[in-house]
């Protein structure tokens, strides 16, 4: 508790100057507290939720909470459903949530949903114990693993992925943190998810038993990519957690964060706005907000950007490509 307090000091202090310029913004139309749906517990969008809630509640003057969720789908839903204000999701279950393929809530286009801002790209990635042998995802064959909530990104993707690769495995499902936790204690072979980094659950693990964290070989990426035209390959940084000693390859998704097209334009330029402007507020949360950044606006090639964030990215001077300007 006293940590957190000196964090929500920390961000007030760092957004103090932001506050007043915020409060000229019309707010006839703005509800009088803000949630935002974030994911379990041991993932990274519960702790970048709560900084992108703490900067909204700091620099522009409405209370903020976060909701945690199942993850991705269900803050699609929610969002959907105007039950929470603004949602965290990646590309791909937005992707199938716009053509109405969405696993959770199949035959509904999700039209009305609009991109806020681009966060930070998820790496695929999974853990073992280093005394179990498994060190590539194919060592999964006949071994039970946890992938995390099924409405999350790993709990919606590796299930599948691992069907595409030929190899029967045993899926649970569960908050991330207590599934690492089961690995530790040796009541799952493994945990393969999709979080940003570092992620706080797989740090954790490392403290707790000699670990392996691994990514996707050069033949499994072979399969996948044509299959998920949303992802990209990417490199997990050596050193970011204790036992990468190299870089370890495997397949990323951006996020972004969203809301309703319902939502006023003015307080929508003035959290994207915040965002942005507050950046080292939000860094101070979770390392992952390093590429929370306006040159990533084009990251997002999926989700149409909300007017009143598209009005922020202009006086910017960032082009907004014609694929996620929502229609006139």
């Amino acid at each position: 508790m006293k940590r957190r307090n000196l964090i929500g000091l920390s961000l007030a202090a760092l957004m103090a100057g932001t506050t007043a310029f915020a409060q000229d913004a019309d707010r006839s139309d703005w509800p009088g507290n803000i949630v935002v749906a974030t994911a379990s517990p041991g993932g990274t969008y519960a702790v970048y939720g709560q900084g992108v809630a703490s900067v909204i509640s700091n620099a522009l003057g409405v209370p903020a909470s976060t909701q945690q969720t199942q993850g991705p789908l269900q803050n699609l839903v929610l969002v959907n459903k105007k039950r929470v204000d603004v949602g965290l999701t990646t590309l791909g279950p937005a992707y199938e949530a716009i053509q109405g393929e969405m696993e959770m809530d199949p035959g509904t286009k999700y039209e009305d949903v609009r991109a806020l801002f681009p966060m930070y790209v998820t790496p695929f990635q999974a853990a073992s114990l280093q005394r179990s042998g498994i060190v590539k995802v194919s060592d999964f064959d006949g071994k039970t693993v946890g992938t995390g909530p099924k409405g999350g990104t790993g709990g919606t993707y590796w299930e599948r992925w691992f069907e595409a690769l030929g190899l029967n495995v045993e899926v649970q499902n569960g908050p991330i943190g207590d599934q690492t936790s089961q690995l530790a204690d040796g009541r799952l072979d493994a945990v393969a998810t999709a979080a940003g980094l570092p992620m706080s659950a797989f740090s954790e693990l490392e403290a707790l038993q000699p670990s392996v964290i691994f990514g996707l070989s050069d033949d499994e990426l072979a399969v996948l990519q044509e299959r998920v035209p949303y992802a990209q390959i990417m490199e997990i940084p050596a050193e970011t957690y204790s036992s990468i000693s190299v870089p370890v390859k495997t397949l990323g998704m951006w996020n972004i964060a969203f809301a309703s097209q319902d939502m006023p334009e003015s307080l929508a330029y003035e959290i994207t706005k915040a965002i942005f402007e507050n950046h080292g507020a939000l860094l101070a949360t979770h390392g992952a907000a390093k590429e929370t950044l306006l040159e990533n606006v084009s990251m997002n090639s999926v989700m149409p950007y909300h007017p009143g964030a598209i009005r922020y990215f202009e006086e910017k001077g960032i082009e907004v490509p014609a694929a996620v300007k929502p229609a006139e």
